[in-house]
């Protein structure tokens, strides 16, 4: 399965992955990065490698990695 791979000093906050994620497996991590704006963390239980998150991220801050199937 693929898994989403953050750039987290690239993530502006904007929240656009957890808005469209259809499982809900993102949500705001308590941690901020170096420009100062917190990052998504992931539920790789609830994630199902769909991508949207990455499609969605206006800043490109997501990569899919493929993962075993």
């Amino acid at each position: 399965m693929n898994k989403p791979s953050y750039v987290i000093n690239l993530c502006k906050s904007c929240g656009l992955c957890i808005h469209f994620c259809p499982t809900k497996a993102l949500q705001f991590g308590e941690e901020r990065n170096n420009k100062g704006h917190y990052y998504p963390i992931v539920d790789y239980a609830a994630c199902v490698g769909c991508g949207t998150c990455a499609v969605v991220c206006p800043e490109a801050a997501i990569d899919m990695l493929k993962g075993e199937e």
